[in-house]
C-alpha cells in the first residue's frame, strides 16, 4: 500500500520522480488548476502555454509529462486533466464553487496509475478543503492498487527496477497537517481505501487459493485484528440450522460451504446495520454450466461478500457509532454427482421451499438463507449485495449497479450515498406482476421466472426471504464488481471493489441519524 502524508514542503524542494499538477480544459484552452502555482510561477507562469503545445487539452484523464523546471529537485511534472472548470453552482456532483470530489479523486488515481514504479510522488493538486484532501488520497491509494501476487516480479526486492510496482510513496502538497479536519479525512480516506484494495485482493485471488473455508479465515484473522466478532457455520452447523440454500449451492464442490458472521458494535450505537453478501467463491453454474467463455472470470463470483466484508472492517476501523453486521453466504457452485439438479426442491432456513429450475441461479439461493438469519436479529436496515444477474449488465452497462428496495425512501438514501463517495448507481423497480412467474406447482417458489426483467425477478425472489416489516434492500453489482476493460480513472483491471464506498457511507450516515 502506498505510504501517503500530508505536507507543507515547496515543490520546487521536494526530492520526489515527479509533481503531479492539474490542469482544466477552459475556454481558450488548458489552464492550470489551484495548487500548482508555485510550479507555473517556475515556468514563468507558461505552464499552461507549455502543456497546450505539447498536445495538452485538460480533458478529464489526460496525463502529459514534461521536464521539470530548473531548481526543481523533482525532474519529472506530470499533468493530469481535471476537465471542465466547476461551475460553481454544485451539480453534477460537484461542490460549489470547488472541483468535484469524485474529479479529484479521478485524477489522483490516474496519475498514481501513471507513476506506477516511481519510489515518490508529490501531488499539487487543488487541496480547497478537507473534503477534497480526502478524495485525493483516496484517489492515488486506490489507483497505486496492484495485485501481483501470484507474479514472479513480486518475488523480486522493492528497491530492484519493476515498471509494474504501485507508487511507493506520495506526499500531498497544500494540505493542513496539523488541523484536525484534515487530519480525519485523511485517515478516514486511507482506512476505507486499505479495506476496498482488501477486497479487491479477495476477488482477484484465484478459486483455488480462495474457497469458502479459506475466506472464513480471511474474515477471522481480521476479526481479531479489529475487534469484530467473528462466527463461522461449517457443513455441520449449516446442516443442524437447515440452511438448504447454502448446502445446496454448496452440495457439488469438494470445498464446503460456510456462513460467516462479523460483529461490530459501538456502546454508542442505537441503530443496526445488516449487510449480506454473496459468496460464490467460483460460480461453474453447476449442472446448469455455463457456457464457453463465461467462466474464465466466475472467481468474482464473491464480489458482494468481499464488498460487506471490507465495509463491516472499515466501519470498526472508523469507531462508528453503529452497530453493523455482516454475513458472508459462502459457496462454491460445482457440478459432480453430489450437486443439486434442475428440478430439486431446498427446504430453506426460513421454511419456505424453493424448485430450482436452473443451477446457476445460486446466488439467490445462498442470500435467501442470510437475509432470513439476518432479519432474526431485527436489524433496523438489511442490505444484500451480490453480482446477481446478467440481466443487470445488460440494463445498466459495465460500470452502474442497480439497487432495488422495499421502500423508496431507503432506495434513494442509497443512491444518494452511492453518488456522494463516486459510484454510479440506479434505483431499479420490483414490479409486483413478476412475482407470478415464479410461481412453482411443486414448491413455494422456484429460483427462476421470466427470462425479460430477469434481474428485477432475482430482487423479487430475495424479497420473500426478508423479515416481515424490515426495511430492506438489494445492490447487484454484477456490471461494476470486475473490470475486464483497460483501466480508468483510479479503477483497475480486475476486481473493483464495487460498493465497498457506500456501504461505508450508509453507515456512516446511519451513524448520524439519517438513514433514510
Amino acid at each position: 500500500m502506498t505510504a501517503l502524508t500530508l505536507s507543507t514542503a515547496a515543490a520546487s524542494g521536494l526530492r520526489a520522480d515527479a509533481i503531479v499538477v492539474g490542469v482544466v480544459k477552459g475556454d481558450k484552452g488548458p489552464v492550470v488548476a489551484p495548487g500548482a502555482e508555485a510550479v507555473d510561477q517556475a515556468f514563468d507562469g507558461s505552464l499552461a502555454s507549455v502543456l497546450e503545445t505539447l498536445g495538452a487539452t485538460g480533458g478529464e484523464g489526460e496525463v502529459t509529462k514534461l521536464p521539470a523546471p530548473s531548481g526543481f529537485k523533482a525532474p519529472v511534472v506530470l499533468a493530469v486533466g481535471l476537465g471542465s472548470e466547476p461551475d460553481g453552482d454544485g451539480t453534477d456532483g460537484e461542490r460549489a464553487g470547488a472541483y468535484g470530489t469524485e474529479t479529484l479523486r479521478r485524477a489522483a488515481g490516474v496519475a498514481a496509475r501513471a507513476l506506477a514504479g516511481s519510489k515518490k510522488a508529490a501531488f499539487a493538486l487543488p487541496v480547497e478543503d478537507a473534503e477534497a484532501a480526502g478524495a485525493i488520497t483516496e484517489g492515488v491509494l486506490l489507483g497505486s492498487y496492484s495485485f501481483d501476487a501470484y507474479k514472479e516480479s513480486s518475488k523480486k526486492p522493492q528497491d530492484a527496477k519493476n515498471a509494474q510496482a504501485p507508487l511507493a510513496e506520495a506526499a500531498l502538497l497544500g494540505g493542513k497537517p496539523r488541523d484536525k479536519a484534515y487530519k480525519a479525512a485523511v485517515e478516514r480516506a486511507r482506512a476505507v481505501a486499505e479495506e476496498l484494495n482488501r477486497a479487491r485482493d479477495l476477488v482477484n485471488t484465484p478459486p483455488n487459493d480462495l474457497n469458502p473455508e479459506a475466506f472464513a479465515a480471511v474474515a477471522q484473522a481480521a476479526g481479531k485484528e479489529h475487534g469484530i466478532k467473528v462466527q463461522v457455520l461449517d457443513e455441520k452447523a449449516l446442516t443442524k440450522g437447515g440452511y438448504g440454500g447454502i448446502l445446496g449451492v454448496g452440495a457439488g464442490s469438494a470445498s464446503g460451504p460456510r456462513l460467516v458472521k462479523l460483529s461490530y458494535t459501538s456502546s454508542k450505537a442505537d441503530k443496526h446495520l445488516a449487510l449480506v453478501g454473496k459468496g460464490i467463491t467460483y460460480d461453474s453454474g453447476g449442472i446448469s454450466l455455463k457456457p464457453a467463455g463465461h467462466n474464465e472470470t466466475m472467481k468474482c463470483d464473491m464480489a458482494g461478500a468481499a464488498a460487506v466484508f471490507a465495509a463491516v472492517v472499515a466501519a470498526a476501523r472508523l469507531g462508528l457509532d453503529v452497530n453493523v453486521t455482516g454475513w458472508l453466504a459462502l459457496a462454491e457452485n460445482m457440478p459432480s454427482g453430489s450437486a443439486t439438479r434442475p428440478g430439486d426442491v431446498l427446504r430453506m432456513y426460513s421454511g419456505k421451499t424453493v424448485e430450482v429450475l436452473n443451477t446457476d441461479a445460486e446466488g439467490r439461493l445462498v442470500l435467501a438463507d442470510a437475509l432470513a438469519k439476518a432479519s432474526e436479529e431485527n436489524p433496523d436496515a438489511i442490505v444484500d449485495v451480490a453480482t446477481l444477474t446478467g440481466a443487470m449488465v445488460l440494463a445498466l452497462g459495465s460500470r452502474t449497479f442497480g439497487v432495488m428496495s422495499n421502500d423508496d425512501a431507503f432506495r434513494a438514501a442509497i443512491n444518494d450515498a452511492a453518488d456522494e463517495v463516486g459510484e454510479p448507481s440506479w434505483p431499479m423497480p420490483l414490479p409486483a406482476h413478476l412475482r407470478k412467474a415464479m410461481d412453482s406447482p411443486t414448491a413455494d417458489i422456484a429460483n427462476m421466472g421470466e427470462r425479460m426483467g430477469g434481474g428485477l425477478v432475482a430482487g423479487l425472489f430475495l424479497k420473500e426471504f426478508v423479515g416481515e416489516g424490515i426495511t430492506w434492500a438489494h445492490l447487484d453489482i454484477a456490471g461494476p464488481a470486475f473490470n475486464e476493460a483497460a483501466p480508468f480513472g483510479y479503477t483497475p483491471k480486475g476486481g473493483t471493489g464495487s460498493a465497498v464506498r457506500t456501504l461505508v457511507r450508509l453507515a456512516e450516515r446511519t451513524a448520524a441519524g439519517d438513514l433514510g
